[in-house]
């Protein structure tokens, strides 16, 4: 049975097969096929992806994801649809479900809405509860350097506090439009954002994410 994770992986890697190496990203300074090698990185060079949360290894990061970058584009796509190897923890179906479903979908967003004619996902419930579930439970730490109050609002009335403090925001949308907003994509996220005028505003240029 396909899991999320598994879905999202097959999803990026045929959109990133579409656009092409050097087409635009959200994500600042990277195309395609350093999005591409990034997400390989993630999964096979664990001692390299370190460099994510261990500064002093960020530069170590750099030359091992600029060596993957230079790689065959189509073989980099290979290995993202293949998955990591079985030593790898990743190749674990719960690991890779807990820690790939939002990283995926969040990069596969990033290729979609930075080209210029794309079009929004048709919706699907079950995968909006399940992107839901996994907001809640991060909402602290992805809004922790929020500069004001901030609530995170589905539609419905369901409600995360993602930073406490006054005055607050409440930004609405579906769960994935407010994972995009919430992970630093917030001019990309289709949201609606209620609150003071200069708290919306410092909310908007915050760099948010973990």
């Amino acid at each position: 049975m396909s899991t999320h994770a598994q879905r999202e992986r097959l999803l990026l890697a045929d959109l990133l097969e579409t656009v092409g190496p050097d087409a635009p990203t959200l994500c600042e300074g990277w195309r395609a096929r350093d999005l591409a090698a990034h997400t390989v990185v993630r999964e096979r060079r664990p001692d390299a992806a370190a460099g994510v949360v261990i500064k002093p290894l960020a530069g170590r990061l750099e030359r091992v994801q600029a060596e993957f970058a230079a790689k065959p584009y189509e073989e980099l796509i290979q290995l993202i649809r293949t998955g990591p190897p079985r030593t790898s923890p990743f190749a674990l179906k719960q690991v890779d479900e807990a820690a790939n479903t939002v990283e995926f979908f969040v990069h596969t967003e990033d290729v979609r809405r930075a080209q210029p004619d794309w079009t929004p996902r048709e919706p699907d419930p079950v995968f909006a509860d399940a992107l839901w579930s996994r907001l809640e439970r991060t909402a602290r730490l992805v809004g922790r350097k929020s500069p004001v109050g901030l609530v995170l609002r589905r539609p419905d009335g369901r409600t995360a506090v993602a930073q406490k403090g006054a005055p607050v925001v409440t930004v609405t949308g579906e769960p994935g439009e407010l994972l995009l907003f919430a992970f630093g994509r917030q001019d990309a996220a289709r949201v609606e954002l209620a609150g003071e005028d200069t708290a919306i505003a410092k909310l908007r240029a915050a760099s948010l994410g973990l």
